[in-house]
Formats: C-alpha cells, sequence, structure tokens
C-alpha cells in the first residue's frame, strides 16, 4: 500500500453496541491458545517491576533501579523496529516463540544468581540487556496477531486487557510476599516458568484460514519479500506510520508522557511507598492498579465509542489522580483508591488505542507500524527511567510526581488540541471481519 492509499480508511462504523446474536465467537481455538499464551506471561511480566524495585534497590538504590529498567527499555528501543521488520517478513508467531525461550534463559540467570546471593550489577545490567532485545522481536508481533486469531478485535483487545489487569492484580501483590518469604529468586524462577508455558502455547497455534489457500498466501507473502532489503522494509514501515497523522501525534504525547510520567513512576513510587509503608504495601498498591485495569477493560468490553480516541483521552484525564496521590503522601486507602482509577484510566486508552491501530492499518504492514509506535512511546520511558535517580538531586520524589501528574493532564489537553486524534472514528477490521486472514507467513 502507497503513502497516498494509506489515507483510505475503512468506512467508519458509529454504532455504539453490538447485538450479541451478529457477534462472531470469540473463544475459538486459535484465540483461547493466544490468550493462555498471553496471560500467563503477563503474571510473570506484572511481577517483574516490583520485583527490580525491591530486589535491586536495596543493593544499589534508586539510581540502580531507574538504570537497570532504563537498559532494559533502551535496548527494546533500538531493537523494536527490526523486531517489526522481522515479524513481517518471518510470521510474528515464530518471532515470539523465539523471544520467548530467550527469555526463559534470562529471567532463569537471574533466578540462580538471586539463590546464589546478592547479584553483580553487570549480571542485572546484561540480563536486562538481552531481555529487553527480546521484548523488542516479541512485541511488535502482539498487534499483529490479534486480527489473526480474532474476529472482532475490540473484544479481544478488551478481553486480553482483562488478563492484562489480573496479572496486574495478582503479580505484583505476589511479588512482594515472595520476596519478603523466599527472596528475589522465587519471583523470577516463575517469571521463567511463565515464558516457557507462553512458547509452548504461542508454538501450538495454527493459523491457516479454513476459507483460503493457505499455501498460495504464504508463497505470495514469500515473493513479496524476494529481494527486498532490510532498509526498504523500514521504510515502508515508516511511510505507513507518518501517513497516520492520528498516529505519530499521539506518539509524539506518549514520547513526553513517557519522560515524564510513565519512565519515573515505578522508580519514584516505590521510593516513596516503600520508604513509608513498607516494601508489602508497595505491591499491594500496584496490585490495585490491576482492580482499576480489570474494570476499564470490561468498561471496553461495552462501550464501543463512535471516536475511540476522543474516549481514551477523556478516560485518561483520571490518571493524574495515582501520581498527585503518591506525591502528596496519601494514607493507603487512597493510594489503593488512586491506583484503581489510574489502572482503569490507562486500561481503557489502550483498549481504544490497540483497536484504532489494529483496524486503521493494513494487515501486511501492521507489524512494521506497531514496531514504529512502540518505539517512539517506549523511548520516553526509556529516558525517564535512566534520569530518576539523578534527578531526585535537583528535587524530591514527591515534587517530581507533581511534574508528573501535571505533564499527564497536559497531555490529555494535547490529546483533545488536535483535530486528527479527536475526530479519528471508529472503523472495521481491515480484513472485513474474517479471522485468519494472513498479513505475513504466519498465515502458512
Amino acid at each position: 500500500m502507497t503513502t497516498k492509499q494509506a489515507h483510505t480508511q475503512p468506512q467508519p462504523q458509529t454504532a455504539q453496541t453490538d447485538s450479541p446474536t451478529t457477534r462472531p465467537p470469540l473463544w475459538d481455538r486459535r484465540f483461547t491458545l493466544y490468550f493462555t499464551s498471553r496471560a500467563v506471561s503477563l503474571v510473570g511480566d506484572a511481577m517483574m517491576p516490583v520485583a527490580t524495585a525491591l530486589a535491586v534497590g536495596p543493593l544499589y538504590g534508586i539510581s540502580g533501579v531507574g538504570f537497570v529498567l532504563g537498559i532494559w527499555t533502551g535496548t527494546f528501543v533500538l531493537l523494536v523496529l527490526f523486531g517489526g521488520v522481522f515479524a513481517d517478513r518471518l510470521g510474528a508467531r515464530r518471532m515470539m516463540v523465539g523471544a520467548d525461550l530467550v527469555r526463559v534463559v534470562t529471567q532463569g540467570v537471574l533466578a540462580a544468581a538471586f539463590f546464589a546471593g546478592p547479584p553483580p550489577f553487570w549480571l542485572l545490567v546484561t540480563m536486562a540487556a538481552l531481555a529487553g532485545a527480546a521484548v523488542a522481536m516479541f512485541l511488535p508481533g502482539v498487534n499483529g496477531m490479534v486480527p489473526l486469531v480474532a474476529r472482532e478485535p475490540q473484544r479481544a483487545n478488551a478481553t486480553l486487557k482483562v488478563a492484562d489487569a489480573l496479572a496486574h492484580l495478582i503479580g505484583p501483590a505476589l511479588a512482594g510476599l515472595l520476596i519478603a518469604l523466599t527472596g528475589a529468586g522465587t519471583v523470577y524462577a516463575i517469571d521463567a516458568g511463565t515464558f516457557l508455558l507462553s512458547a509452548l502455547c504461542l508454538a501450538l497455534i495454527r493459523l491457516a484460514p479454513s476459507d483460503a489457500p493457505a499455501d498460495t498466501l504464504a508463497a505470495a507473502d514469500s515473493v513479496a519479500h524476494t529481494g527486498s532489503s532490510l532498509r526498504r522494509d523500514l521504510r515502508q514501515g515508516w511511510q505507513e506510520f507518518r501517513a497516520r497523522t492520528w498516529m505519530w501525534a499521539v506518539i509524539l504525547i506518549w514520547v513526553g508522557y513517557g519522560v515524564l510520567l510513565f519512565g519515573p513512576l515505578v522508580p519514584l513510587s516505590s521510593a516513596l511507598i516503600g520508604a513509608r509503608l513498607g516494601p508489602n504495601a508497595y505491591g499491594l498498591v500496584v496490585s490495585f492498579l490491576g482492580v482499576g485495569t480489570v474494570f476499564g477493560g470490561l468498561l471496553a468490553l461495552r462501550l464501543r465509542p463512535a471516536r475511540p480516541l476522543a474516549a481514551g483521552a477523556v478516560a485518561m484525564v483520571l490518571f493524574t489522580v495515582l501520581p498527585l496521590c503518591v506525591a502528596l503522601g496519601a494514607g493507603l486507602p487512597v493510594l489503593l483508591a488512586g491506583h484503581v482509577l489510574g489502572g482503569g484510566a490507562l486500561a481503557f486508552w489502550s483498549v481504544m488505542w490497540a483497536t484504532s491501530v489494529q483496524t486503521h492499518t493494513p494487515t501486511a504492514v501492521l507489524n512494521r507500524v506497531s514496531a514504529y509506535e512502540l518505539a517512539g512511546s517506549v523511548s520516553g520511558i526509556a529516558l525517564g527511567q535512566i534520569l530518576a535517580g539523578p534527578a531526585t538531586t535537583l528535587a524530591s520524589p514527591g515534587r517530581l510526581l507533581l511534574v508528573s501528574a501535571g505533564a499527564c493532564l497536559a497531555g490529555c489537553v494535547a490529546l483533545f488540541a488536535i483535530p486528527a486524534i479527536r475526530t479519528l472514528r471508529r472503523a472495521a477490521p481491515m480484513d472485513g471481519g474474517k479471522s485468519g486472514t494472513p498479513g505475513g507467513p504466519d498465515g502458512e
């Protein structure tokens, strides 16, 4: 598809709800396997920020936590564009399985290191870099897989977001409890096990559509990539990304969010809450972020706004409460309520965003476009994580989180101020709603 063609959007569907009798089934074998894969790995992932903060923080301080997280994120940003190209060339499922197996190794090594004693900082950084590289190969395919395993993307995204929410409800509290009782090694060992199960489920998925000749489609895809250089693939993904003003404008805002809001949130919040209320309280607070995410995901299952990004921007205003209550030193009940509101807001936005990207982007380039939007949004987070520690020499963590709250409100204003974002309408799936229409070799 050319850049000019990319401006041609599918006819929007403005209905607010769908009749249950007209909805295609969601829980077939493919989606069930994909859901299981994502759910188990998300539980392990949800444990990691708490494990990193509580295990690395006592050894190497806020700067150590920020640097380890920043190296992970920075490696991801550097390599994610290539992950998008490889996912389109080799197939998202294959890349995701390989990435999961790499993370089995990295988390297993860290588990062994923590069981043996305090690990050296260089090992933490090295494993963080390798894990970040694996995620760079994994995440571009996550967006592209949804239209292949689900007939209705918004329902699938909302269901996956509920799984994400439950993972963030269980994972952080479990991580805090396990670290208190057994140490960080147990958390990393469990994380390695989740990636192993995720890889197995992904490997069992078969994406050949029953109503299309899979061999012909795979052959056509192979011919399309013959002679295609890496630079050409990257350029095509960039052209498709740049052609959508609403997409790159959101990512610019998210870069600012990454530096000022999402990046420093874990290092600063863990330091403030942990110092006042203890590590178990921090794990509980982060778990209530998962409670909010459940509500946000369930709400996204029910509501189908005609202008999804505008609705998501309204929800994001509530996220301001989260850094604000931490910055003001609120008590535990207020912290829990603030994290519920923040989790719900972010979950609802995430579903609206993911569905918009999937339904307004051609399937053949979706992995590459997803890589560009991931690289842009996560790059700010990497910088924010790395700068969190040094910034505490200029201002207290509480004052820095007040800046985060202000940045959240300013970003919401910017989302509304840009017409391309505010007026983007809900669209039908790019494949017309047929599950399994392949956009790459994963259709084999």
